[in-house]
This record gives C-alpha cells, structure tokens and sequence, in this order.
C-alpha cells in the first residue's frame, strides 16, 4: 500500500484525484495541502510514501517547494502533477529532486501507471514531455551518439533508462516484445553500450534522465 499526499490549491482538484487513486486497491490517500506550508507540516507530520504535488501553489512552491521537501525527507518521491507543459519547466523539477512529471491533461491510467512506477523506485515523464527534452539536449552542444537513434529508439532508449522493462514498453507503445528487443539492440549498438548498467549512465551522463 503506497501512501500518498496529494498537494493542490483547488478543492476540486484534489476530490478528483482521489476518485481516480481509489481505482487501485495499492494507493491510500492519507493527507491533502492546499498551499506549500502546509505541504511540509504534512510531510514532516504525516507518514506519506509519496508526494503529488501541484507546481503552482500559495506559498513556497515549484522547484523551492521541492527542493524543502527533498531536505526534509530526500527518500520521498515526489510526482509533479500540474497544468504546466513547458519543458523548461518539467527539466527543472526533475533536476530539482522529482521523481516524475505529468500534466493534469493526461488520463487516468497514465497518472495510475506514474505513481507506480514512482513508487517502486522508478521515474516517470510524460512521453511527450520525456521527447522534447530529450531533443532540446540533443540540440545544444555537438553531435553525441544519441542523435543518431531514430525517433522510435529515442522512446526506446529513454523508457529503457527509466527503468522500464520490455514488457512494459511493449504494452506502452503498443508494439511486440520482440520488436522493442530489435531497437533496443540497435541503440545499444549506436550508443556504444553493452549493458542496461551502461545505457543508464549515459542516459545520465548526458543529462537525459536525473
């Protein structure tokens, strides 16, 4: 059972995240924060295992409020869940100590499938989000050996170094697992890597996952 605290200035909002979280049996919500002071008297008070948390609040909030949770308990995961899509900002948060980044546009499931990547250990962006940061990285200093993987590699390499399985990506993408083990070898040959240990740390090495 994942414990989770939702932070949100809107009441309705916030009622509306905890229909959805009650969809799964694996989720307790055990406190809300309207506003960011009130965020970390929960996190300091309130035994939560996961955090999702609005990035525009009263009070301290967006990457300050992250980074004070992260001081007060830097084990916790923390899932920005917010009306923003810039990619600017999704980078920032996740360079801030976050966990994951989704927008209030996407749909149950996909918020359902963050939260539990997130709390097993893993992280989560958005996959249109994930795409363009990813682009704007590549577009920034010399060529490196990740421009050179294809647009379905790219959506690959970055799941893979997020910590998703085949099987997963597979599902996600709706592709075959042997098709997914095709690109998987062929970014891994590009890339010059030989295991999934190496992929990761390229992957962070070139600042494409925190």
């Amino acid at each position: 059972m994942t414990r989770i605290l939702i932070v949100d200035d809107h009441a309705i909002v916030r009622a509306g995240v905890r229909q959805t979280l009650a969809l799964c049996v694996d989720f307790e919500v055990v406190a809300e924060a309207a506003d960011g002071w009130d965020a970390l008297k929960s996190v300091r008070e309130r035994p939560c295992e996961l955090v999702l948390l609005d990035m525009s609040l009263p009070g301290p909030s967006g990457v300050e409020l992250i980074r004070r949770i992260r001081q007060e308990r830097a084990d916790l995961p923390i899932l920005a869940f917010t009306m923003h899509s810039e990619v600017q900002l999704a980078t920032k948060a996740m360079k801030a100590g976050a966990s994951g980044y989704v927008t209030k546009g996407c749909d149950p499931e996909t918020l359902i499938m963050a939260i539990k990547k997130i709390a097993a250990g893993g992280k989560y962006i958005e996959p249109s989000l994930a795409e363009e940061m990813f682009l704007g990285f590549s577009l920034s200093g010399d060529k490196q050996s990740h421009e050179l993987l294809s647009q379905r590699e790219t959506q690959v390499f970055l799941k893979l170094a997020s910590g998703n399985t085949i099987n997963e990506i597979a599902l996600e993408l709706s592709l075959s697992t042997k098709t997914v083990s095709s690109h998987k070898a062929r970014l891994m040959q590009k890339l010059k890597v030989e295991n999934n240990a190496q992929m990761i740390r390229y992957a962070m090495q070139h600042g494409l996952i925190d």
